[in-house]
């Protein structure tokens, strides 16, 4: 768990990053969490884009992070931040205070 000002800090970083991933028609499905995972995997902070289901957003954000093990930063709009750290320590890009 990520407290307050952490996730502050996230969202700050997150704030000049394009969604790297949408959830349109089909909503969300194996393919857009693997894509979401693949995203997480190689930059650690991404950005989901709503164009549909924009109702459901907050229980499929939810969704995202359970099957993804990643962290739901916040919601800004139709978007909504996702951060998950690498495993290996070496390789992190993001280091957290």
């Amino acid at each position: 768990m990520l407290s307050s000002s952490q996730r502050k800090y996230l969202k700050g970083l997150a704030h000049h990053l394009n969604p790297s991933v949408r959830v349109g028609k089909k909503g969300v499905e194996d393919s857009l969490i693997e894509s979401v995972n693949s995203q997480l995997k190689a930059h650690e902070l991404i950005k989901v884009k709503f164009v549909n289901w924009k109702e459901q957003k907050d229980s499929l954000s939810d969704h995202i992070a359970a099957e993804t093990q990643s962290e739901n930063i916040g919601q800004v709009g139709n978007v909504a931040i996702f951060y998950r750290a690498n495993p290996d320590p070496e390789k992190r890009k993001i280091l957290i205070p």
